[in-house]
């Protein structure tokens, strides 16, 4: 099959699109994922100081959690046309990816910094441009295998969940599985990676100053997020419906139901 014709495939050429989409801001997220910020500070309102096992916290989030729900909701679209196979082989590519960039990123903070790059944002308020950069780019191991760790479960879960939530109900009920398996694999998500980057990581570098995540404010912090998640998934329930009503516009109804009787039955 020649080139041109591969790429003028509709079905290929959707998959193609859902998988560099979820793909991108798999890694985006991650990257971004370094900076906490203030849920409601940033929507204009005081924090809340929420008092939850003996822990005074606010909706500090990172800003990977901006992006993360897109993923899940990619994650759905795509195991509703191709299938668990489809969604499988997106994720592995995807952790994969991750893993790479940030061996990359490892690589080029180890490179020596020409002077004028260290001094050269001083007018801008950056003293040291290179500390900059290892700080934005060079997070801790154990930050990165949690991430990936959770991506990879929380996708595992998403799929199954949707699955069975569809031979349940069959083509109805769109928003009980892509909602439902999210808010499942999301639950997951919150806690695995803070138990791998913070529970166990800060008890695995600390040197004897380092402040180490005690087991309440751990389950605590994965409530609050977990909870931001849940807002997100249900807000993020017509997307879905949007996004199915264009691909079907796409493919064709006949096209696309072929194709989700075929990730049913695989």
């Amino acid at each position: 099959m020649q080139t041109n014709s591969i790429i003028s495939h509709k079905p290929i050429r959707l998959y193609l699109i859902l998988g560099g989409f979820f793909i991108a801001n798999a890694l985006i997220a991650e990257i971004i994922g370094v900076k906490i910020f203030s849920l409601e500070n940033s929507l204009g309102f005081e924090s809340l100081h929420l008092q939850l096992l003996g822990n005074d916290l606010s909706f500090n989030l990172t800003a990977g959690v901006l992006l993360w729900p897109v993923v899940f909701v990619m994650t759905d679209i795509i195991n509703e046309y191709f299938g668990l196979k489809g969604v499988r082989f997106l994720s592995w590519l995807a952790a994969g990816l991750i893993a790479f960039a940030f061996l990359i990123f490892m690589f080029a903070i180890h490179l020596t910094p020409a002077d004028f790059f260290v001094t050269g944002k001083q007018g801008s308020g950056v003293p040291d441009m290179e500390k900059a950069y290892e700080s934005v780019l060079g997070q801790g191991g154990f930050i990165i295998l949690g991430s990936i760790t959770a991506f990879l479960l929380g996708q595992l879960i998403d799929v199954i969940v949707f699955h069975r939530i569809k031979k349940i109900t069959g083509e109805k009920n769109i928003w009980l599985r892509a909602t439902g398996s999210t808010l499942i694999s999301q639950l997951l998500d919150s806690f695995v990676v803070l138990f791998i980057a913070f529970y166990i990581g800060t008890r695995v570098n600390a040197n004897g100053t380092d402040f180490v995540w005690p087991f309440k404010l751990f389950i605590a912090v994965g409530i609050v997020n977990y909870c931001y998640k849940f807002l997100v998934a249900i807000v993020m329930t017509p997307v879905v419906y949007l996004v199915h009503f264009l691909i079907e516009r796409y493919l064709g109804v006949e096209t696309a139901s072929a194709l989700k009787k075929a990730a049913m039955e695989s």
